[in-house]
């Protein structure tokens, strides 16, 4: 099973949409391992988006992030970082597909309800950034029985 973060932009708390994404996502199937609402600090936005810290726009992304608590979850699944990047959408929300959770929320680049990791290997990363070890916790999941067949587990 793999792990993935997904966090919840202040947009979507701002817009009461922590519900709508969560029920999306376990709706899915996956199973929610971790969650926490927390305000960004600095080291952690500069560790997070250290890809865009050059860029002209990153000021910009910054104090968007931190204007609002956002709530980090941990999701797990069966190739979760495939699923969950599907059900969220490209990035450009007003373009994303109708039926994906920001090609239904959202019009913004920037203001697109969700961030999910990209890749196995960011996700890993990711979840570490966000949570500690104590933080995430393991399940039966009773219902996987209807999600997986025996194969998939």
């Amino acid at each position: 099973m793999e792990r993935t973060l997904v966090l919840i932009k202040p947009d979507a708390v701002q817009r009461g949409l922590v519900g709508e994404v969560t029920k999306r996502l376990e709706q899915k199937g996956l199973r929610l391992v971790g969650m926490k609402m927390m305000h960004l600090g600095e080291a952690v936005i500069l560790e997070h988006y250290a890809h865009l810290k050059d860029k002209p726009f990153f000021s910009g992304i910054k104090k968007f992030m931190q204007s609002t608590p956002v709530v980090a979850q941990c999701w797990e699944g069966v190739e979760a970082v495939e699923a969950v990047r599907i059900l969220v959408g490209i990035t450009k929300a007003r373009a994303a597909g109708a039926g994906s959770i920001r090609g239904d929320l959202a019009m913004s680049f920037q203001c697109n309800v969700v961030h999910a990791s990209d890749s196995v290997e960011n996700a890993k990363n990711e979840v570490a950034r966000f949570f500690k070890k104590d933080e995430l916790f393991t399940y039966d999941k009773t219902e996987y029985m209807h999600v997986y067949s025996d194969d998939e587990k």
